[in-house]
């Protein structure tokens, strides 16, 4: 990853991984970067059919424990959602503390990321959103990504450096779905920007609000599954999907 490697500190139930760090990229103006994903949008979208892949990512500092603890029971709605179209693989990653982002394997069965999440706790610390997107970037290069979800209330990092990273996975067409618990102004700024860039959507949900997360949540495996078809035969019947679509270009 960018600036240095996800690695694992202390004991923990996921399974981190140390990856190849990625050349740093230069500093781009947000004009060149929406330039960069308008070219983007001439490639070739991912192969039907294939297998959906997923990144869950999480802010697990100290705040949001709450919210830790709702998407450790939701995310098994991914899993169903994503049942009726085929299948899907979900990569957790998450920071916390000091300087500590990790990332699991790819899970394919909803008990296991239950189990694992519910295994990890949140700890007091600084965003790291700019590690998220490095490896979302990573994973899309190296194995394939479909989507990325994040969940956060907070953005206390260079948003000019982030938009960069969101640029290179619009380039990817990996669109990001960044679902922002309250109201921070800085950080919906920085979020509504990397689902610009990226292709994806942005969308707030209110504090302790299950239902509003489980239907983004199921929205985005439905995407990651099945693709924009999927996600808008889904928009039919949801609101969360509906919510998605309308922003995604």
């Amino acid at each position: 990853m960018s600036g240095e490697p996800i690695k694992p500190r202390g004991r923990d139930a996921a399974s981190a991984q140390a990856d190849g760090a990625l050349p740093q990229a230069a500093t781009s103006t947000s004009e060149d970067i929406a330039a960069f994903v308008a070219k983007a949008r001439a490639l070739s979208p991912h192969s039907p059919g294939s297998k959906g892949r997923l990144i869950f990512a999480l802010d697990a500092t100290m705040s949001r424990q709450p919210t830790w603890d709702l998407a450790c029971a939701l995310q098994a709605d991914m899993f169903r959602e994503a049942a009726a179209l085929g299948s899907l693989d979900i990569r957790l990653v998450y920071y916390r503390g000091f300087n500590e982002c990790r990332t699991t394997g790819w899970i394919s069965d909803s008990a296991k990321l239950a189990a694992l999440m519910s295994k990890i706790d949140c700890r007091g610390g600084d965003t790291q959103i700019g590690k998220v997107l490095s490896e979302a970037r990573r994973e899309a290069v190296a194995s394939g990504v479909r989507a990325v979800v994040f969940v956060g209330d907070a953005m206390e990092e260079h948003v000019d450096e982030l938009c960069t990273k969101a640029g290179e996975l619009g380039m990817l067409k990996v669109p990001v779905f960044v679902f922002q618990e309250g109201r921070d102004a800085v950080a919906e700024q920085a979020f509504r920007q990397i689902a610009r860039l990226t292709g994806g959507a942005w969308c707030r949900f209110d504090p302790g609000a299950a239902a509003q997360l489980r239907e983004l949540l199921r929205a985005a495996a439905a995407y990651a599954a099945g693709g924009r078809e999927a996600l808008l035969k889904l928009a039919k019947t949801a609101s969360g999907a509906a919510i998605l679509i309308g922003q995604m270009k």
